[in-house]
């Protein structure tokens, strides 16, 4: 009896085992998609698991200051930076991080792409407030951002879609060539449409061997509109800033129309840009029925010419670019710039507190009752990058630009000058014409791959063309604890240092 109770139970927790066992066997899973290596467009693409989608990620991370200037990558010019007193900063600071996003995906219409590039800015920001005499430099801290995250700055830089031959979406302008406003250099300069991507709508004919043709119209509202000046409105604050008008652009009407050739080869580059440019004015006052100018079509015009693989060295380039513009300001001094000038220095004119260099870009000019008067600039830029090794490279660069207005709107201008701001040589001394150039050289050391150190020293220089000696009266500027007194107008210069570190990925 014992042993068949012993079988029993023993037969019993054997069936038992095995029915855990099989209930514990594993139900076959589905394979693991891996992610795989996409080589149609290059390194760094890979198949979006599930798709036929390509995707890369880059970017990188940056850390720099700029010395001798209130702004990044501009000069002393105006404002605080421009007063050189002890409310401007000898130095700003800067981190960032950018991040691009690319997608790509083949059908039978060509490559779908979609771009976007975001970055992640935080800048070292200053001390400003009422103070004890209403001027800056109190304990009050403010950040250099806007519209701040975290104590940063989110900017969306590109956000586009590419598809048969249409970019919709914010780009790079196809007027701009494809160094901008940067040909060898890091600081702003004129001489050519800026880099700053604008919201467009692209049409891009291919015609083989690097040949290619762009017909876009873009906004101009964020980038492409420097001043339309009411000279009525003309204040003396407004002139001491370099502000020869209030500022009277009306609603957005017209986007600006560019068309672009481009050849684009193995020995470098050639493009020649030209764009259409809407100036919309507002009022001749403060109300509807004061009377408005108006509208007038302004132009901007570009060549551009990079050089490859010169004799001087493996991998060294010329770049250059020259445009002129009537009534389209800002595709020379592109939106990075400033587009007012004032800057302070010494004089040895008895009974004068200070000289002062006083300029001012706008895309238009009128009065109350008058039409618009375009204002005409021309300018260049251009840099050589010379390759000592594959670990470090210097460039020499330079920029010079014009700014004229005919003869009508220098009589509008003027005589605010002499009645205002009591301009010692009257209206045969006046002259609101100025030129602004600025040259410099930078050196980059890349010890490992994708980790670049920078020094850059780049010097910049305000030529305005008021007669020689020429004195004006400037009121109290307590923004910049300027005192009220008599000023001599006078070229100015300013010396801006660059220093970076920057890692790609």
């Amino acid at each position: 009896m014992k042993l068949t109770k012993s079988l029993l139970l023993g037969s019993a927790a054997m069936f038992a085992s095995a029915g855990v066992q099989a209930a514990d066997l594993p139900v076959k899973a589905k394979a693991i998609e891996y992610v795989k290596v996409c080589s149609l467009y290059g390194a760094g693409f890979y198949y979006i698991p599930g798709t036929d989608t390509c995707l890369k990620f880059g970017g990188y991370l940056r850390a720099e200051t700029s010395i001798g200037t209130s702004y990044h990558f501009d000069a002393a010019s105006n404002g605080v930076g421009g007063a050189r007193n002890r409310l401007s900063d000898y130095y700003t600071m800067r981190s960032r991080e950018e991040l691009t996003i690319d997608t790509r995906t083949a059908t039978e219409y060509g490559v779908v792409r979609t771009f976007a590039e975001l970055a992640f800015t935080w800048s070292s920001g200053s001390y400003t407030g009422a103070g004890t005499t209403g001027v800056n430099g109190s304990t009050t801290y403010s950040t250099s951002t806007v519209a701040s995250v975290g104590g940063g700055l989110l900017g969306v830089w590109n956000a586009f879609i590419q598809f048969a031959g249409f970019t919709i979406g914010k780009a790079q302008s196809q007027f701009s060539s494809p160094w901008t406003s940067y040909p060898g250099n890091n600081m702003e300069l004129p001489g050519g449409g800026g880099w700053e991507p604008v919201n467009q709508f692209t049409y891009t004919a291919d015609f083989g061997q690097g040949v290619t043709a762009s017909f876009s119209a873009q906004d101009q509202v964020a980038n492409y509109t420097t001043n339309i000046w009411n000279v009525s409105g003309v204040t003396a604050a407004g002139l001491a800033s370099g502000g020869y008008g209030v500022n009277d652009i009306g609603g957005a009407r017209t986007p600006d129309l560019v068309a672009m050739v481009r050849v684009d080869q193995a020995w470098g580059l050639f493009q020649a840009s030209f764009a259409a440019h809407d100036n919309h004015a507002a009022y001749y006052g403060s109300s509807e029925v004061t009377g408005h100018p108006d509208d007038k079509w302004g132009w901007a015009g570009q060549l551009a010419l990079s050089i490859k693989n010169i004799p001087t060295g493996p991998g060294d380039t010329i770049n250059v670019q020259g445009v002129y513009t009537n009534g389209a300001s800002r595709y020379n001094f592109e939106s990075y710039l400033s587009n007012t000038y004032a800057m302070y220095g010494g004089s040895g004119i008895a009974g004068v507190y200070q000289s002062v260099g006083l300029a001012g870009v706008s895309d238009s000019v009128f009065v109350a009752g008058s039409g618009q008067e375009l204002t005409t600039t021309y300018g260049l830029n251009g840099a050589y990058t010379h390759n000592w090794d594959p670990h470090w490279n210097t460039a020499l660069f330079g920029a010079w630009a014009a700014v004229r207005y005919n003869n009508t709107a220098k009589g509008y201008i003027c005589g605010a000058f002499v009645t205002t701001l009591a301009l010692s040589s009257g209206l045969p001394g006046c002259n609101p014409d100025f030129n602004y150039a600025v040259v410099g050289a930078v050196t980059r050391w890349t010890p490992v791959k994708g980790l670049t150190f920078t020094g850059e020293l780049a010097y910049m220089m305000l030529d305005q063309k008021y007669a020689s000696g020429s004195t004006v009266a400037l009121p109290l500027q307590s923004g910049i604890a300027k005192p009220a007194g008599a000023y001599e107008l006078k070229d100015q210069n300013s010396l801006q240092v660059l220093i970076r570190a920057q890692r790609n990925f």
